[in-house]
């Protein structure tokens, strides 16, 4: 809200050149740290998907499928529907655990 007003009154001033060139630098600014947390939240992004591969029993390289449109859903919709390495230790753990 307060960076709105900012803009406007930056705005009201633009006629001038000196105006213009602080909307553009206010503008600028803005589009740094805006382009700064969107490439710290893909990273985060990325070692949140890596640790969730590991701990299923994957590769945690499969996380970097997630950054390709459309690959990152049949990825997801993989890991969703098959079963997890994790699983399947467990699973035989539990068999060779109930045999004599």
């Amino acid at each position: 809200m307060v960076s709105f007003l900012f803009a406007l009154v930056l705005l009201a001033d633009a006629n001038s050149d000196a105006g213009a060139n602080a909307l553009a630098g206010t503008f600028a600014a803005f589009g740094l740290v805006w382009m700064l947390v969107c490439i710290a939240l893909v990273i985060l992004s990325l070692v949140i998907n890596w640790r969730i591969a590991e701990k299923a029993g994957f590769s945690g390289a499969a996380s970097l499928l997630m950054l390709i449109p459309l690959v990152n859903l049949i990825v997801v919709i993989y890991f969703a529907f098959t079963e997890w390495p994790i699983e399947r230790s467990l699973r035989e753990a539990r068999v060779r655990g109930a045999q004599p």
